[in-house]
């Protein structure tokens, strides 16, 4: 991988990497190892592994620290709701890493940069990396800061939710009503792409989203509608 390509990725997750080997071998996917057994390749299944068993530490930590009301039936359900592998894969996508993994030639043509599973397990890999280059205070910091979001709707009782098949829903009784969704605005090169998209009921603007693809986007406006429609739950 071009040393750029790593600056930039470094610079999106706002965390500089001691050993660059390390970054390079959380974004090596085991398909790209395999074309390349000649060159002792590795690949990050390794690190997927430990950065699993740190971000089940941190969620944990964080859960028993900030919440001592919930009991432990509570606590263990909403770690499982953040860890899960969809909310994995959506924050993946929100530091845009399927961009920046090397993948090999068939998982590349098969749909690998966007592919749940393999996105979740990425992520875990970029965990390990980090704590075993910046230690845990850097990979709790970097774990808290790009989960904040999954970690608030998780807490609220609202994760995982397909936002657009919630507010079909909410709405499904008049059969007058269509719903529709519009990217109103694009930004950023293509391989960093930011699209910015307004939901409507007929002609009224419910709510408005942006993402790294044109389906987050469409979900945040989703979502805004909703919580607009029935009101919002957060945390700091």
């Amino acid at each position: 991988m071009h040393r750029g390509n790593l600056k930039e990725f470094e610079d999106l997750i706002h965390y500089e990497f001691r050993n660059k080997e390390l970054l390079v071998e959380a974004l090596t996917h085991s398909s790209y190892a395999n074309e390349r057994k000649n060159r002792k390749c590795k690949y990050n299944e390794r690190l997927e592994f430990l950065g699993d068993s740190v971000l089940g530490l941190v969620i944990s930590d964080y859960l028993f620290i900030n919440y001592p009301d919930l009991p432990e039936g509570e606590l263990t359900k909403t770690r499982a709701k953040i860890v899960c592998e969809t909310t994995l894969s959506f924050c993946a996508k929100t530091i845009n890493l399927g961009y920046y993994l090397m993948l090999g030639k068939g998982e590349e043509a098969t749909g690998g940069r966007e592919r749940q599973s393999l996105l979740a397990d990425a992520f875990e890999s970029i965990i390990g990396a980090i704590y075993l280059d910046g230690g845990i205070d850097s990979a709790t910091m970097f774990i808290l800061s790009t989960m904040r979001e999954v970690i608030n709707d998780a807490l609220c009782g609202k994760i995982f939710i397909d936002y657009k098949t919630r507010l079909q829903e909410v709405i499904q009784n008049d059969s007058n009503v269509k719903i529709t969704y519009e990217i109103i605005n694009e930004k950023g090169p293509d391989h960093n792409k930011t699209f910015y998209t307004q939901v409507k009921r007929n002609a009224r603007v419910l709510g408005h989203g942006k993402g790294k693809s044109k389906k987050e986007s469409e979900q945040n406006a989703a979502r805004m509608a909703l919580d607009v429609m029935k009101g919002s739950c957060n945390i700091e």
